[in-house]
Protein backbone atom coordinates (compact mmCIF):
# COMPACT_ATOMS: atom_id res chain seq x y z
CA UNK A 1 0.00 0.00 0.00
CA UNK A 2 1.05 3.22 -0.64
CA UNK A 3 -0.41 6.33 0.89
CA UNK A 4 0.05 9.82 -0.17
CA UNK A 5 -0.69 12.84 1.78
CA UNK A 6 -0.93 16.18 0.76
CA UNK A 7 -0.21 19.50 2.42
CA UNK A 8 -1.93 22.25 4.02
CA UNK A 9 -4.94 23.67 1.22
CA UNK A 10 -3.38 20.87 -1.27
CA UNK A 11 -5.32 17.87 -2.40
CA UNK A 12 -4.92 14.88 -4.40
CA UNK A 13 -4.72 16.91 -7.63
CA UNK A 14 -1.60 18.41 -6.43
CA UNK A 15 1.53 18.21 -9.02
CA UNK A 16 3.61 15.89 -6.91
CA UNK A 17 0.46 13.67 -6.30
CA UNK A 18 -0.48 13.28 -9.80
CA UNK A 19 3.11 12.87 -11.06
CA UNK A 20 3.66 9.97 -8.42
CA UNK A 21 0.19 8.48 -9.70
CA UNK A 22 1.05 8.09 -12.62
CA UNK A 23 4.03 6.69 -11.92
CA UNK A 24 2.77 4.02 -9.76
CA UNK A 25 0.46 3.22 -12.37
CA UNK A 26 3.32 2.52 -14.99
CA UNK A 27 4.44 0.41 -12.65
CA UNK A 28 1.34 -1.61 -12.35
CA UNK A 29 1.07 -0.28 -8.67
CA UNK A 30 -2.34 1.41 -9.75
CA UNK A 31 -4.23 -0.59 -7.16
CA UNK A 32 -1.98 0.25 -4.52
CA UNK A 33 -2.48 3.77 -4.58
CA UNK A 34 -4.24 5.74 -2.44
CA UNK A 35 -4.31 9.57 -2.34
CA UNK A 36 -7.64 11.20 0.14
CA UNK A 37 -8.43 15.14 0.09
CA UNK A 38 -7.93 15.16 3.52
CA UNK A 39 -10.07 16.92 6.40
CA UNK A 40 -8.94 20.45 7.54
CA UNK A 41 -8.74 19.32 11.24
CA UNK A 42 -5.79 16.87 11.76
CA UNK A 43 -7.34 14.66 13.94
CA UNK A 44 -9.48 13.75 11.72
CA UNK A 45 -7.22 13.79 8.51
CA UNK A 46 -5.06 11.31 10.93
CA UNK A 47 -8.11 9.08 11.59
CA UNK A 48 -8.92 8.84 7.46
CA UNK A 49 -5.63 7.80 6.95
CA UNK A 50 -5.24 5.03 9.95
CA UNK A 51 -9.03 3.66 8.44
CA UNK A 52 -7.67 3.74 5.18
CA UNK A 53 -4.51 1.73 6.34
CA UNK A 54 -6.64 -0.71 8.61
CA UNK A 55 -8.71 -1.14 5.50
CA UNK A 56 -6.29 -1.95 2.45
CA UNK A 57 -2.69 -2.70 4.35
CA UNK A 58 -2.39 -6.57 4.58
CA UNK A 59 0.72 -8.08 6.60
CA UNK A 60 2.22 -9.22 3.91
CA UNK A 61 2.77 -6.22 2.15
CA UNK A 62 5.18 -3.55 2.08
CA UNK A 63 3.26 0.09 3.56
CA UNK A 64 4.84 3.25 2.44
CA UNK A 65 3.29 6.85 3.41
CA UNK A 66 4.60 9.57 1.23
CA UNK A 67 3.57 13.45 2.64
CA UNK A 68 4.09 16.85 1.61
CA UNK A 69 4.33 19.71 3.93
CA UNK A 70 1.77 19.16 6.35
CA UNK A 71 0.91 15.94 5.23
CA UNK A 72 4.95 15.11 5.67
CA UNK A 73 4.28 15.78 9.55
CA UNK A 74 1.23 13.19 9.32
CA UNK A 75 2.89 10.93 7.70
CA UNK A 76 5.79 10.93 9.84
CA UNK A 77 3.04 10.23 12.85
CA UNK A 78 1.65 7.41 10.78
CA UNK A 79 4.91 5.52 9.72
CA UNK A 80 6.37 5.86 13.64
CA UNK A 81 3.04 4.42 14.75
CA UNK A 82 3.06 1.30 12.07
CA UNK A 83 6.52 1.18 11.91
CA UNK A 84 6.53 1.39 8.06
CA UNK A 85 8.30 3.62 5.38
CA UNK A 86 8.02 7.35 4.41
CA UNK A 87 8.69 9.65 2.06
CA UNK A 88 8.83 13.28 3.08
CA UNK A 89 8.90 16.28 1.07
CA UNK A 90 9.45 19.35 2.86
CA UNK A 91 7.67 18.71 5.78
CA UNK A 92 6.53 20.16 8.45
CA UNK A 93 8.35 19.64 11.73
CA UNK A 94 6.79 21.61 13.61
CA UNK A 95 3.59 22.02 12.68
CA UNK A 96 1.47 23.09 16.03
CA UNK A 97 3.94 26.13 16.17
CA UNK A 98 3.86 26.79 12.37
CA UNK A 99 0.19 26.34 11.61
CA UNK A 100 -0.69 28.49 14.56
CA UNK A 101 -0.68 31.37 12.53
CA UNK A 102 -2.43 29.56 9.52
CA UNK A 103 -5.70 29.80 12.10
CA UNK A 104 -8.75 31.49 9.76
CA UNK A 105 -10.50 30.85 6.53
CA UNK A 106 -8.71 29.43 3.62
CA UNK A 107 -9.14 28.65 0.45
CA UNK A 108 -7.90 25.15 -1.12
CA UNK A 109 -5.77 26.04 -4.27
CA UNK A 110 -7.07 23.56 -6.74
CA UNK A 111 -10.60 24.68 -6.35
CA UNK A 112 -10.89 27.42 -4.48
CA UNK A 113 -13.61 25.77 -2.03
CA UNK A 114 -13.72 27.64 1.24
CA UNK A 115 -12.47 26.16 4.68
CA UNK A 116 -11.66 27.48 8.38
CA UNK A 117 -8.29 26.33 10.16
CA UNK A 118 -10.13 26.17 13.69
CA UNK A 119 -7.73 26.96 17.13
CA UNK A 120 -8.43 23.83 18.05
CA UNK A 121 -6.45 22.14 15.19
CA UNK A 122 -3.51 23.77 16.37
CA UNK A 123 -3.85 21.95 19.56
CA UNK A 124 -4.70 18.57 17.72
CA UNK A 125 -1.20 18.90 15.89
CA UNK A 126 0.69 19.26 19.05
CA UNK A 127 -1.25 16.01 20.92
CA UNK A 128 0.13 14.04 17.45
CA UNK A 129 3.37 14.91 17.83
CA UNK A 130 6.29 12.93 17.44
CA UNK A 131 9.78 12.56 18.43
CA UNK A 132 12.60 12.11 15.58
CA UNK A 133 12.19 8.75 14.25
CA UNK A 134 13.48 6.03 15.60
CA UNK A 135 15.10 4.36 12.74
CA UNK A 136 15.62 7.04 10.26
CA UNK A 137 17.12 4.62 7.54
CA UNK A 138 13.09 4.12 7.06
CA UNK A 139 12.54 7.57 5.57
CA UNK A 140 13.63 9.01 2.70
CA UNK A 141 13.55 13.43 2.65
CA UNK A 142 13.66 15.86 0.14
CA UNK A 143 14.10 19.27 1.75
CA UNK A 144 14.79 22.37 -0.16
CA UNK A 145 16.99 25.05 1.10
CA UNK A 146 14.95 27.61 -1.30
CA UNK A 147 11.40 26.91 0.84
CA UNK A 148 9.94 30.31 0.99
CA UNK A 149 7.70 28.25 4.15
CA UNK A 150 9.69 26.06 6.33
CA UNK A 151 13.16 26.09 7.55
CA UNK A 152 15.15 23.40 5.26
CA UNK A 153 17.68 22.81 8.62
CA UNK A 154 14.83 21.87 10.94
CA UNK A 155 13.85 19.23 8.36
CA UNK A 156 17.90 17.94 7.76
CA UNK A 157 18.20 18.26 11.80
CA UNK A 158 14.90 15.99 12.50
CA UNK A 159 15.41 13.64 9.87
CA UNK A 160 18.73 13.42 10.32
CA UNK A 161 20.33 9.82 9.14
CA UNK A 162 17.84 9.12 6.74
CA UNK A 163 18.02 8.55 2.51
CA UNK A 164 17.34 11.41 0.57
CA UNK A 165 18.80 15.10 -0.57
CA UNK A 166 19.16 18.40 0.67
CA UNK A 167 17.99 20.34 -2.80
CA UNK A 168 20.01 23.42 -3.51
CA UNK A 169 17.83 26.05 -4.02
CA UNK A 170 14.34 24.69 -4.98
CA UNK A 171 10.80 25.51 -3.62
CA UNK A 172 8.24 24.28 -1.03
CA UNK A 173 6.00 22.57 -3.47
CA UNK A 174 9.43 21.18 -5.21
CA UNK A 175 8.16 22.52 -8.92
CA UNK A 176 11.21 20.37 -9.75
CA UNK A 177 9.89 16.98 -8.76
CA UNK A 178 10.43 15.16 -11.64
CA UNK A 179 13.73 15.35 -11.60
CA UNK A 180 14.23 13.80 -8.19
CA UNK A 181 11.01 11.15 -9.34
CA UNK A 182 13.73 8.29 -10.28
CA UNK A 183 15.23 8.16 -6.37
CA UNK A 184 12.29 8.39 -5.07
CA UNK A 185 10.57 5.59 -7.02
CA UNK A 186 13.39 3.60 -6.18
CA UNK A 187 12.57 3.97 -2.38
CA UNK A 188 9.22 3.18 -2.21
CA UNK A 189 9.05 0.54 -5.16
CA UNK A 190 11.97 -1.62 -3.47
CA UNK A 191 9.80 -3.56 -0.81
CA UNK A 192 8.18 -4.78 -4.31
CA UNK A 193 10.75 -6.68 -6.01
CA UNK A 194 9.84 -5.05 -9.31
CA UNK A 195 12.35 -5.34 -12.30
Amino acid sequence: MILYLHGFRSSPMSAKAQIMAAALQQCGLAEQWFCPQLPASPAQALTLAQDLIRQHHTKDQALTIIGSSLGGYYATCLAETWQSRAVVLNPVVHAARDLATQVGRHTQFHNNEPFVFKPEYVDELAQMAVAPPADPKRYFLLAATGDEVLDWREMAQFYAGSHGHIIQGGDHGISDFEQWLPEVLQFVLEPYHLP
